[in-house]
Parts: C-alpha cells; sequence; structure tokens
C-alpha cells in the first residue's frame, strides 16, 4: 500500500505528437488520490487548436473531429491547475514527456502552474531500473493482467497506479512513501524538463550544441546573442524560462561589477 502525506496525481496525456515545443495535448486523464484514501478520477478531451496528424490518431484515436467542440487548454487550465493543485505527480514517462508538455501548455496560456515543492514519481523509471520494459509488458509483468485500451489515456493512467502498487509489493527498497520511492530514483541534474541545460558539478551548463559542457552564464557573458538565437528558436516554453533566469542573473552581475 502506497502510504502519502499529500495528494498525489497520476497523470497520462495523448498529444499530437511528441514534440514539447510544438505538439499539444488532446487528452488528459488524472486518478488523484489522497491520503485519506479517497480515489477520484478526471478525463478530458482538449482541442488542441492544430490538425491531429493521422499518424497520431492511429495511436490514441483520437480525431480533430472527436475534439471539435472540446475546450482549448487555455479553457480548461483553471480547472487543471486546481486539480492539480498541492499534488506530487506520477506517470509512465512522465518526467520526460507527460509533466514537461503539461508543464509547457500552462504557459503557453499564461497560468502559473507552480512546480516547486512537488515530487515526480516516474514509473517508467523503476520498471526501467529492474526490469527494462514498456507499460503494456509493465502492466502483464506486475499486476498479470493484459492492458486493454493501451494509448486511452484514463486506461494508461489507471494502468501505471495498479503497476506502482505491484512494484512495491515486488521491491520493498523501494518503501512505501512517495519520499522513499523518490530517494530511491534519486534527483536527476536537469534545470529545464528539455534537458537542454544540466548541473555538472554544481555549475549550470548547456547540454546541447556548439557549447555543450561550457557554463551557461560564461557563454552568455560574453556572447549575449546566443540568448537572443534561442529565444527566437523552436525551444520549448519552459526552457526559454529557465534560460532568461540564468540570462537576467548574468545581467546583474555585469550591473554589479
Amino acid at each position: 500500500m502506497l502510504q502519502i502525506t499529500k495528494p498525489i496525481a497520476f497523470i497520462d496525456l495523448e498529444t499530437t505528437g511528441t514534440n514539447l515545443g510544438t505538439d499539444r495535448i488532446v487528452e488528459i486523464a488524472i486518478l488523484k488520490l489522497l491520503p485519506d484514501g479517497t480515489k477520484t478520477v478526471k478525463r478530458k478531451l482538449i482541442n488542441p487548436e492544430m490538425p491531429i496528424p493521422k499518424s497520431s490518431s492511429d495511436i490514441h484515436g483520437i480525431t480533430d473531429e472527436m475534439v471539435k467542440d472540446a475546450p482549448t487548454f487555455a479553457q480548461a487550465a483553471h480547472e487543471l491547475k486546481q486539480v492539480l493543485d498541492d499534488c506530487d505527480l506520477a506517470g509512465y514517462n512522465s518526467n520526460r514527456f507527460d509533466i514537461p508538455l503539461l508543464v509547457e501548455e500552462f504557459l503557453r496560456v499564461g497560468v502559473d502552474f507552480d512546480m516547486k515543492g512537488r515530487r515526480m514519481i516516474d514509473v517508467q523509471a523503476i520498471f526501467h531500473k529492474m526490469e527494462q520494459r514498456t507499460l503494456s509488458a509493465a502492466y502483464k509483468f506486475y499486476c498479470g493482467k493484459v492492458l486493454d485500451d493501451a494509448h486511452s489515456a484514463l486506461a494508461d493512467a489507471t494502468a501505471t497506479h495498479e503497476v506502482l502498487l505491484a512494484q512495491l509489493e515486488r521491491y520493498p527498497e523501494l518503501g512505501n512513501t512517495v519520499e522513499s520511492i523518490h530517494k530511491f530514483l534519486g534527483e536527476e541534474p536537469i534545470i529545464d524538463f528539455a534537458r537542454r541545460f544540466v548541473m555538472s558539478n554544481g555549475v549550470e551548463v548547456f547540454n546541447f550544441g556548439k557549447y555543450k559542457g561550457q557554463p551557461i552564464a560564461e557563454v552568455l557573458a560574453r556572447e549575449p546573442q546566443y540568448y537572443d538565437w534561442m529565444m527566437k528558436g523552436d525551444f520549448p516554453q519552459q526552457t526559454k524560462q529557465k534560460l532568461t533566469e540564468i540570462f537576467t542573473r548574468v545581467k546583474l552581475k555585469g550591473l554589479k561589477s
């Protein structure tokens, strides 16, 4: 049994694609658990305000026709934020995709979705540490059941919750709290969810391109036009937000020196 002291929300997204900077949510499912054992479910189709590629519809079954009368993310954002307020977040591959894309969507519509103080539990990370499989295989392996309706957001979110509970039974070293699971998985040294920036020996460095491995502050101090290039480029909004925070610190340091 998972022991929690604050709410935890298992989330799953279906989307127009996998690009954090340009793709959009078409369906979101949230399975929310409260410390008293209460469980609530929310599922919402979202109009992405862009065509859904056939290649994506073939995976999750959601078409333009199905979402044409659905709310846009801007219209649904405050309701979703309220559901997720004060929640730790969990999912399957959620640290690399679902949570970053959800944060992007909130940023695009100007809704403050604060990630400070939230623990993120990626069930895939546990699975890959232990067994190296997909969600359907994880469900069969841990739960002994076939995952029907795979790539239905609610089915995937529910299966992810069941897999985590089975993992807690199988691996005592995980403990049974969000804190113990989080400690087991460890913190990734990332700065932005797209992993363009990482921490290296306590210093913020680039994780891509010609300046990979170099301190961001040093690069921006000597080449401020690189900041302009990134801000105009096809990078996720959250990446640009973190870049701006660092660039602002560089400018303030320059003014004081």
